[in-house]
């Protein structure tokens, strides 16, 4: 999600940035995504199966926000208005996207995934879907609860003090996504009382913080809860320790090109990642099978990799722009793909140039509503959350009581 562009960066989007490399890394995550749901669609026999492209395309996500998410918390050293900025960054999109699902379910069925009760709504208000055993209205949705719990327990290290310079937070979730691998077969929790408890904690911790009333505290809470459901109640809980571990890795590469840590836990975390499949007791679909899962997980680091040692050099326009609009991309693609299917049926066995034809249908299609929904819905809720936070900073220089992280 997947994951949330242009954080650190108010300049326009075409402009020359020494952050644009990490658009263009969102760029060639949201392709790859759509080209994984695409191709399985329309154009089956363009769809790679030795890896998983749309895994690739999150798993690059993940890094990315890995990589700047504690960092951006951590210069501006202040809870408050990196909750506000999560906030108006991700939910006005996020909430235009479901209402539209909802609006299109009479003619395109709800995701059987769905809780059809109430507890769904829970589910949604946090984003912790995944890791509250609830799907969302869109399957590419799970991926925001892994962001969500990365958010959470970001903020809790912050809060507590914890800045950790020796890179070990990616090798200590590696090891716990292989020790539940092995242990777990099944959540040990599940039920839809577990959305409505996050909820509750969820909604009375985000706004101690915002309040700035036991603030320390409550992030501290959000963070062990988030943990805790992490590693008891995801859908697979080596899976989203698995992830977690993949995006604390993006922080300890952060902390290593700054001389601030160390690169080989990095490398430890990635073995154990890709290894884990291979004695998990539950890893039976087909994209976590040992082969597919470590060739994904080395493709993403790869990819990283090249980037980065590329960041002095000119970054193409197009892939950053694409990145720019990336989250939009990945939340609008599904709707617009549903509608479609709908609209001409299955494409898999139609002739080829059927198949090339619609594609292109699909792509002209996505690209000007993506950037639609950019401009008119991402951009000026982001404006509006700065404008808080801004207004909050010039109230705190003038006097006003300090951070209350």
């Amino acid at each position: 999600m997947l994951t949330t562009p242009a954080d650190a960066r108010q300049a326009a989007p075409m402009a020359p940035s020494r952050l644009a490399w990490l658009d263009a890394l969102r760029g060639v995550g949201a392709l790859a995504v759509v080209g994984e749901h695409l191709t399985t669609w329309a154009m089956p026999w363009l769809r790679p199966t030795s890896f998983n492209l749309g895994v690739y395309g999150v798993l690059v996500f993940f890094l990315v926000s890995g990589y700047i998410i504690p960092h951006s918390l951590e210069r501006h050293r202040d809870l408050r208005a990196f909750w506000i900025g999560r906030v108006f960054r991700l939910y006005p999109l996020y909430l235009a996207v479901i209402g539209v699902v909802l609006a299109l379910s009479p003619w395109i069925a709800l995701r059987a995934e769905v809780p059809r009760d109430a507890s769904a709504v829970a589910a949604h208000a946090t984003m912790l879907l995944d890791v509250v055993g609830a799907g969302g209205v869109l399957n590419t949705m799970w991926t925001l609860s892994y962001e969500m719990v990365f958010y959470l327990l970001t903020g809790a290290l912050f809060a507590a003090g914890v800045r950790e310079g020796r890179g070990l937070l990616p090798v200590l979730f590696a090891l716990a996504g292989a020790v539940a691998g092995v242990v777990l077969s099944a959540p040990p929790l599940s039920g839809a009382w577990l959305a409505w408890l996050s909820l509750a904690v969820f909604a009375t911790g985000l706004a101690c913080i915002l309040l700035r009333r036991a603030a320390r505290v409550a992030a501290v809470v959000l963070g062990v809860m988030a943990l805790a459901l992490l590693l008891l109640s995801s859908r697979v809980p080596w899976f989203g320790a698995a992830i977690v571990a993949v995006m604390f890795a993006g922080t300890a590469i952060h902390r290593w090109e700054r001389g601030r840590g160390r690169l080989w836990p990095v490398g430890i975390a990635a073995v154990l990642v890709a290894a884990t499949p291979v004695w998990a007791l539950n890893a039976g679909w087909w994209w976590v099978r040992p082969q597919v899962w470590s060739l994904t997980v080395v493709l993403a680091g790869l990819t990283f990799a090249a980037a980065m040692a590329l960041r002095s050099r000119r970054v193409p326009a197009m892939l950053v722009w694409l990145g720019v609009i990336s989250y939009s991309l990945y939340l609008v693609h599904l709707p617009i793909l549903l509608i479609v299917m709908r609209l001409v049926g299955e494409m898999r066995w139609a002739a080829l140039p059927a198949q090339i034809g619609i594609s292109v249908v699909v792509l002209a299609l996505l690209v000007p509503v993506s950037w639609v929904t950019y401009r008119f819905v991402e951009r000026p809720l982001q404006r509006m959350g700065r404008r808080l936070t801004d207004r909050h900073d010039s109230e705190r220089h003038a006097g006003e009581p300090g951070t209350a992280a």
